[in-house]
């Protein structure tokens, strides 16, 4: 009786504190917001939001928030969470973009791509997991990516009685995969999708694809020289651990996760082609080292420089944990064969399950990725999606079909993962910019004609605003 009554007492208490964000949702939304109130009143009258700090910026209010989220959207009397995000107001009268990196949210002011074209508010919510947005203690089962579109479509919903104009989702990379499930789960919340440099690796263990991409990418010159350096590594591969082993002590790195130092060298050995290419473009080429004559520590500076050699030790890879396991459970990771290596390699490329503490279980789902794929092939309706052509996640990319509506696949040429609209050809960047001002309701007239030209960016450029985060992200090997 004792245990009926405390669960029932933690599911009343539940409805009070998170169920109340729905009902008393309904209810607000009825009325409206409160007319001439302050806009922090507005968003701080939202059940479970609460205020981390304010940042001033020129011509925006900016807020650091965290709001009260259930740690299973299934079951939500089992507890919840605090989800970090921030808020980029302009005027509850202009759009509003939705983003997400998929990973941390950036706490300083930030205006993504969509956001400068639209002139509007932008909404930045942090991944599920990523600390400090992490349930404690943490049940990892309930990171997936159903549950992260949840959590958004919650935070959507909550902010909509305010912002009420149209809404868009965008994001990059992991971001762009995060939008696009958004939008696969609840088709009704966004006026439209613009997805940058989104993976879709529908079957894990056919990567094929990938080695065909980097038989081409660039020039055969570049492509010659990198892979040098790389088989290069591996062949000092004594001599550079050395390097590695002083380093790990001067800064204090670990590898209990991986396994032990040189399964992380060859980890990012292995990174070396691939990150030059996500984050490095055909020029850069002329600065890589020529490994026939280069000397060890000329290898290292390459190496460093582009993989790093703090990614798979334990203090790099802790960070990214929620990524790794997701990668492992229903994103996949990209194969790829590196026939000029040899009997070089000890390890091939590691699995996801090598990038996680041992005591998270994980067991992968291949079915998720292809239902995805499939929802986007027959449903796609305003989403754009963005590649640039030397960049490796783009060799596996969304694909539209017959059943998509007002959806466009566009290739920024010679772009890496930095590819945007404005990397564009200038015929399909004027189209995509008209798109996203018709479905952030903002087109002007001349773009509502079907005169693309006329369509340009609303905002003034703004050099901080506008600048895109450099974090490293991690590279998937399954």
């Amino acid at each position: 009786m004792r245990k009926s009554l405390g669960w029932l007492l933690s599911l009343v208490v539940l409805i009070g504190t998170m169920g109340a964000a729905g009902f008393t949702a309904q209810a607000a939304t009825a009325a409206g917001p409160e007319a001439g109130a302050d806009i922090k009143d507005q968003i701080l009258a939202v059940p479970g939001m609460s205020l981390v700090e304010e940042k001033p910026y020129p011509g925006y209010r900016f807020f650091v928030l965290n709001y009260v989220q259930p740690v299973d959207h299934k079951n939500p009397w089992k507890g919840t969470f605090k989800q970090r995000l921030t808020l980029l107001h302009k005027d509850t009268s202009r759009p509003t973009v939705f983003f997400t990196s998929g990973y941390n949210v950036n706490t300083n002011p930030r205006r993504s791509e969509p956001t400068t074209i639209v002139d509007g508010n932008q909404v930045s919510m942090e991944y599920r997991f990523f600390t400090p947005s992490r349930p404690d203690p943490a049940n990892w089962a309930n990171l997936d990516i159903w549950q992260a579109a949840s959590d958004q479509h919650r935070i959507f919903t909550a902010l909509k009685k305010i912002y009420t104009k149209n809404w868009l989702a965008t994001g990059g990379s992991k971001g762009g995969m995060t939008a696009t499930y958004f939008e696969r789960f609840y088709p009704r919340d966004m006026d439209g999708v613009v997805a940058y440099v989104a993976p879709n690796d529908v079957v894990n263990n056919e990567d094929s694809a990938y080695d065909r991409f980097f038989t081409k990418v660039g020039t055969k010159e570049c492509r010659d020289k990198l892979n040098a350096v790389q088989r290069e590594a591996l062949v000092r591969r004594d001599a550079l651990e050395v390097k590695y082993a002083a380093a790990a002590a001067e800064n204090g790195w670990t590898f209990t996760t991986v396994g032990n130092l040189d399964k992380a060298y060859e980890a990012v050995v292995l990174d070396y082609v691939w990150a030059f290419w996500q984050y490095s473009l055909l020029a850069d080429c002329a600065a890589v080292p020529t490994a026939a004559t280069a000397s060890d520590q000329e290898i290292w500076d390459s190496i460093d420089a582009i993989s790093g050699f703090s990614a798979y030790a334990d203090q790099g890879l802790e960070t990214y944990t929620p990524y790794y396991y997701q990668a492992g459970t229903q994103l996949g990771s990209p194969d790829i064969k590196m026939p000029h290596l040899g009997n070089l390699s000890r390890y091939g490329y590691q699995p996801p399950r090598n990038f996680v503490p041992r005591d998270i279980p994980m067991t992968f789902q291949p079915k998720v990725m292809a239902s995805v794929d499939n929802w986007v092939r027959d449903n796609a309706n305003q989403m754009l999606f963005v590649y640039g052509q030397n960049d490796p996640w783009g060799a596996e990319p969304f694909h539209l079909g017959y059943g998509t509506r007002d959806s466009y696949v566009m290739t920024a040429p010679g772009a890496n993962h930095g590819a945007n609209v404005a990397k564009l050809l200038d015929g399909e960047r004027e189209l995509a910019t008209a798109k996203i001002l018709q479905w952030a309701g903002v087109a002007p007239a001349a773009a509502l004609t079907g005169e693309a030209k006329a369509a340009a960016p609303l905002a003034t450029p703004d050099a901080q605003l506008d600048q895109r985060d450099l974090e490293r992200e991690p590279q998937l090997r399954p």
